[in-house]
């Protein structure tokens, strides 16, 4: 058994704490925008991030946490059914990881292509990005729902410095700092807020130091499951490019050891686990494997501390609190451009793997995923309904599977339809 040494050990919580810093902006977005608890949500990510590397032996130096993917299917849940229902089709969802890593395992990743190829992945992940511009419009114009919460002539001046913050460090920052760009354009924000004199800080001195986070149970509720679960196909897929990137980091191919299959299930199980405490859905964040490529600093166990010390700070009320206080155009001005970028993946996925948009198949799926994800399309069954993203999702599949491989490709720019 390795010797311990109070050296490494002071190393790698160091390093931990910066794996923290750089993802914190983006696993705290997803709960403040959504309307869960920022608590739990760290909380989950530590859980879920250990739950991975048990399940993948501590092989594969990666950081679980909040999916900007879910977004949609839990704003609509939380508003149509509450916290507790939207919980219950967040548990469906990973549920569908652990079956989608089963069928990795007996006939191998090639399933997962033929099913989910880029012509359906990609315009699937532009629809979330695009189905979520109107909520990054109505924060930045400092709107609740119905309500002007802030006066929108402030509300644009706050959202513009965070939006601009944001894209600066985007652009030009290096090094570290061009890996937090949210959480440079939320924490400048911030402080625009409180010279403005929009910030309330009520709660934050109400609040206590140690507090445990509001753990909320999932509820049955089958109308949850059908809306959700369809959610999860692009997120899954993803997951395939997260792998590859942080084995491009490393050298080593985690496809093979532990196995894709093994992370899949791991993402599967830290997800399950999450959604019965009322935490978000768990993801691997690229923004790690950026900080990993950076300070070549591959030892998994990093990925531990991070995880310990999200765990011990989602007990810290004071830092929920404060996470509360954040005004909404603040958090409004970073999601027109995040929001814009998820869209921007989307159409990478095409370009990347080079499909052939000449195709009428091809632009069949695109049309199709494109028009009823982002016009909000939906079949009732019974008194649930697919909608949006996860009609868009199947209904990609679908076509995908039916549709004929064009016969002939030589006149396809002539398809009998002017632009």
């Amino acid at each position: 058994m390795e010797s311990f040494n109070l050296s490494d050990f002071f190393k790698r919580s160091v390093s931990g704490l910066q794996i923290l810093f750089v993802a914190f902006g983006a696993l705290v977005l997803v709960p403040l925008i959504t309307g869960l608890d920022p608590s739990v949500a760290l909380f989950t990510a530590g859980i879920g991030t250990l739950i991975f590397q048990v399940v993948t032996r501590w092989k594969v130096p990666i950081f679980l946490a909040s999916s900007f993917a879910f977004i949609p299917a839990i704003t609509y849940g939380v508003s149509a059914w509450g916290i507790p229902s939207t919980m219950c089709g967040l548990a469906a969802a990973g549920l569908f990881y652990v079956v989608l890593s089963t069928a990795i395992r007996y006939f191998g990743v090639e399933i997962v292509h033929k099913i989910f190829p880029p012509i359906v992945v990609g315009p699937v992940i532009a629809v979330i990005g695009l189905s979520l511009a109107p909520v990054a419009v109505a924060e930045a114009l400092g709107r609740s729902g119905d309500t002007q919460v802030i006066p929108v002539e402030i509300a644009l001046i706050l959202a513009g410095i965070s939006l601009l913050t944001t894209i600066a460090v985007f652009a030009y920052a290096k090094g570290w700092m061009k890996l937090v760009p949210i959480l440079c354009g939320i924490a400048v924000g911030y402080i625009a807020s409180i010279v403005l004199g929009v910030v309330n800080f009520s709660g934050l001195s109400e609040s206590a130091w140690i507090a445990v986070p509001q753990f909320v149970l999932p509820e049955w509720n089958l109308a949850a499951i059908i809306f959700i679960v369809p959610f999860a196909i692009a997120p899954a897929i993803e997951h395939f490019g997260d792998i590859l990137a942080i084995g491009s980091v490393t050298g080593k191919d985690y496809l093979k050891d532990p196995g894709i299959h093994k992370t899949m299930l791991g993402d599967g199980i830290a997800t399950f686990i999450a959604s019965f405490i009322g935490g978000p859905p768990n993801t691997t964040y690229s923004e790690v494997t950026g900080a990993v490529a950076l300070t070549k600093a591959y030892n998994p166990l990093i990925m531990t501390s991070a995880a310990i010390f999200a765990i011990i700070f989602a007990f810290i009320g004071k830092i929920g609190a404060f996470l509360l206080t954040i005004p909404l155009p603040v958090m409004g001005g970073v999601m027109i451009l995040l929001f814009g970028l998820i869209a921007s993946l989307g159409i990478d996925q095409l370009v990347r793997n080079k499909v052939n948009l000449r195709s009428s198949k091809n632009l069949i799926i695109l049309s199709i995923v494109l028009v009823t994800g982002v016009g909000g399309l939906f079949v009732p069954i019974g008194d649930a309904q697919i909608a949006g993203v996860g009609l868009a999702a199947i209904l990609g599949v679908i076509l995908n599977l039916v549709l004929p491989e064009p016969k002939d490709e030589v006149n396809e720019d002539k398809m009998g339809v002017d632009f």
